[in-house]
């Protein structure tokens, strides 16, 4: 695996082009672009700082009531104009770079230097920026859940849609379809991008929304949702049903029809447990449970980080983890339930891109990843533990391989960055599983999070205010 040099990023907004061709960062106030394979900067834009004529009302009362010193004015005033979100457009022509603490989203176009647009949020402000599947539209969220406004860049036009569940108060996404889905924190587009989902509070109830995206977003229905304070939902990858739960406070799974149909209502019995639940589509009745215990049976592949490999190593180069035999016993971390939010749930799922395995992370183990394997269609269904990777420090961030179906990363806010495969080729020829560590070529580099670039063959390392890419040497053998 090869490592690039390091380059600044600011708040870790770096992002692949959807073919991997190029890569798009923010610096302060200054959007980049570069190639992939050379590194070489292809177009960088610095966003424009002039206010909006909300913002200049807003700054000219802030600062009549507040005699602030000039340095810390001029320093927030800076920090304003900083980019908080970017975006490609899903043909990678347009590129969104959003303000904010402006209310501003600016647009690039990759071919044209000189062309950009700019789109002003108004009194209401803005807490989120990103593009619709057609890439052609841009959504702004609004502050305190009043609106989603979606811009066209085609027509000019604004549609507005009032009173959204926050997408920044969301819960962590805990509900997964096999394979996958589309998940996000109170919205959704359908997998063809026809209809667009969204959560919404109307007179205190919880309600659920779907707008034709083909007909500038017309409300196509509008429906209840069978929950006290819904904390997100997930659309199936068919399109035809939705699962939402509700917040902290009750323990409960909806699964409804688009027409808003309820087919079945999920609560474990008597105790949630420490563990993951899996329903069956078509009675949606528990078909399976897999739970976090503190024994690792003998026929579990365990893999332990070795101690102390980066001060050996020097950071550099490959080392395999090391193959524990046996039955293992696992530390599982006691919860404080007198604080809120007692660290004793899942912190992760996330199904590979075929469904055949299933990633989790919990709460009271930290420093350990759960690989289950799943079985295919022609076999008994009966889930079990495949494989445990065992780190020195917590995982930060854990990441399937989007093309192949038994290749992920993860890091550990450490020089390094982790890997697990169950395609390698062994000497017999047959594929075998294998777990490496790999250190960062970089002094006073930390791996806080990794992402990949969409054609599997590299990922993204961001430390807090620079990134590096690692992509796999092309005689690399899987």
């Amino acid at each position: 695996m090869d490592f690039t040099e390091i380059y600044r990023q600011t708040s870790s907004l770096v992002a692949f082009s959807a073919g991997a061709h190029f890569i798009l960062t923010a610096i302060q106030d200054r959007v980049i672009v570069r190639r992939a394979d050379t590194f070489h900067i292809t177009r960088t834009w610095l966003v424009d700082a002039s206010p909006t004529a909300t913002h200049s009302a807003l700054l000219t009362r802030s600062t009549s009531k507040a005699k602030a010193s000039t340095a810390t004015t001029s320093a927030n005033a800076a920090q304003e104009n900083w980019v908080t979100h970017v975006g490609w457009s899903c043909d990678s022509e347009y590129i969104l770079a959003a303000c904010a603490k402006r209310g501003v989203v600016h647009i690039f176009k990759l071919r044209d230097e000189e062309w950009s647009g700019r789109i002003d949020a108004g009194a209401e402000g803005l807490v989120r920026a990103e593009w619709a599947p057609d890439g052609r539209t841009v959504l702004c969220f609004s502050e305190w859940g009043l609106r989603v406004t979606l811009w066209s860049l085609v027509t000019g036009t604004a549609t507005y849609i009032q009173y959204p569940v926050h997408p920044d108060k969301g819960m962590p996404t805990s509900v997964l379809w096999m394979p996958h889905s589309w998940c996000s924190e109170g919205y959704a587009f359908r997998t063809d991008g026809r209809y667009f989902l969204l959560a919404e509070r109307h007179k205190s109830k919880d309600t659920l929304g779907v707008y034709d995206a083909s007909e500038s977003y017309k409300l196509v229905r509008h429906f209840p949702l069978p929950t006290s304070s819904v904390a997100s939902f997930s659309l199936s990858p068919t399109g035809s049903c939705v699962a939402a739960w509700d917040g902290p406070l009750e323990y409960k799974l909806c699964i409804l029809t688009l027409a808003g149909d309820l087919l079945a209502t999920f609560t474990p019995d008597p105790d949630p447990g420490f563990g993951v639940h899996i329903l069956d589509s078509l009675t949606w009745s528990p078909a399976a449970s897999l739970e976090l215990t503190s024994r690792i049976p003998s026929t579990v592949r365990t893999w332990r980080e070795p101690s102390g490999w980066l001060e050996a190593t020097e950071g550099r180069g490959f080392l395999s983890y090391e193959r524990l035999q046996g039955i293992q016993t696992l530390s599982i971390g006691r919860s404080d339930l007198s604080k809120p939010y007692p660290k004793c749930g899942v912190i992760q799922l996330e199904f590979n891109t075929t469904g055949s395995l299933l990633l989790v992370r919990f709460e009271n183990t930290p420093n350990t990843l759960h690989i289950f394997d799943f079985p295919s269609p022609q076999e008994p269904f009966l889930p079990h533990l495949r494989t445990v990777l065992i780190h020195q420090q917590p995982i930060q961030h854990a990441r399937w391989n989007p093309v192949r179906k038994g290749s992920l990363s993860l890091c550990c806010g450490t020089q390094s960055v982790y890997v697990w495969s169950d395609e390698w080729a062994g000497d017999s020829g047959q594929e075998e599983e294998m777990a490496e560590c790999i250190g960062v070529p970089a002094k006073n580099f930390e791996a806080r999070d990794l992402r990949w670039a969409p054609d599997g063959k590299g990922f993204i390392l961001l430390d807090r205010d620079q990134f590096c890419c690692a992509f796999e040497v092309e005689d690399e053998a899987y």
